[in-house]
């Protein structure tokens, strides 16, 4: 550990619930040094429960610029998660506080859930397992009956956008099931195509990037008009992805066959959110990530993270 470092090291962690309702271990992390961990942090709390932490996990909890420079004695901010705009990143490097996060702790887990929804839009397992809880398929006529189209997912094209770890799970999924799989680029090489033509030639687009000034709002309602018409979208990543009321009306107008959402733009959304009311839209509360050997992988890397800073050799930095 670094000599200006205290020893040991003050650590809390702001919000821990989702990472670990309880089903986990804190001890390797508590190990490390004294440690409070709190479920959930409200933003006019983050000053007081963080006074004098050297280190600084949060999952969901933004970190402002202000809230980092009240705090002097911070040292490392880690984040419980891939995604990082939960920090001021620019503000903390400028006060040489590294920010680590965890990545690929989840890419099976969210791939899996990436065709939990798809699955359910073309053979609606949930809703017609309902209907015979309820009596009907005792009371039809038929021997079967279905009451939207049922779609065959071999042969088809999947696009995926974004291709790091949860894409490359999500295409080789598509490819067991016999999908032909499209992958897009910022910059196209081979094998790979640009944005708009995933969306133009993929029967389903599947999401896998990170929220950018560059990709915010990046699927529109110009870029849905482009879909097939028997189309489906898949959001596994960022609900900032994806312009709300732009893919209700498409999903309401018909220009394509329906969306699976795990994130939202607001979390927890608003009950105005235009996707409730929307035709064909499937809507989870951001699980993708949470199957238990998802988030013990999560919390390992987690514990590494803060080791390897006091080791001072901190890993997963993305602030350099």
């Amino acid at each position: 550990m670094p000599e200006a470092f205290p020893s040991p090291l003050k650590i809390v962690v702001l919000d821990g619930h989702t990472l670990n309702p309880g089903d986990l271990d804190w001890s390797p992390l508590t190990a490390l040094g004294p440690c409070t961990i709190h479920d959930r942090t409200a933003p006019d709390a983050v000053a007081e429960r963080a006074a004098g932490a050297q280190v600084l996990l949060t999952n969901k909890t933004a970190l402002t610029r202000g809230q980092i420079d009240a705090l002097p004695d911070l040292r490392y901010i880690g984040v419980l998660a891939t995604g990082y705009n939960v920090v001021d990143i620019a503000a903390a490097r400028e006060r040489e506080i590294p920010v680590c996060n965890v990545p690929g702790y989840g890419a099976q887990s969210v791939a899996q859930h990436v065709f939990a929804l798809l699955l359910e839009l073309t053979q609606r397992t949930g809703h017609h397992a309902e209907t015979v809880a309820e009596g009907r398929w005792g009371r039809n006529p038929d021997f079967c009956y279905w009451d939207f189209p049922l779609v065959e997912l071999h042969g088809r094209i999947l696009g995926i956008v974004g291709y790091g770890a949860i894409g490359r799970a999500a295409a080789e999924i598509g490819r067991a099931f016999g999908m032909k799989v499209l992958v897009a680029s910022r910059t196209p090489s081979d094998g790979q195509v640009s944005i708009d033509e995933v969306f133009a030639q993929a029967d389903v687009v599947s999401l896998h990037c990170p929220l950018t000034p560059e990709t915010d709002g990046l699927v529109n309602a110009g870029r849905l008009k482009t879909m097939r018409p028997g189309g489906f979208l898949i959001n596994t990543s960022r609900g900032g992805l994806v312009v709300e009321q732009d893919l209700a009306d498409a999903l309401n107008h018909g220009v394509i066959a329906g969306a699976g959402l795990d994130v939202l733009s607001v979390e927890p959304p608003p009950a105005d959110n235009p996707l409730f009311r929307a035709k064909n839209c499937l809507i989870t509360p951001h699980i993708a990530w949470a199957t238990q050997a998802s988030r013990q992988r999560l919390l390992d890397i987690a514990v590494e993270n803060v080791r390897a800073f006091l080791g001072g050799v901190p890993t997963h930095v993305i602030n350099h």
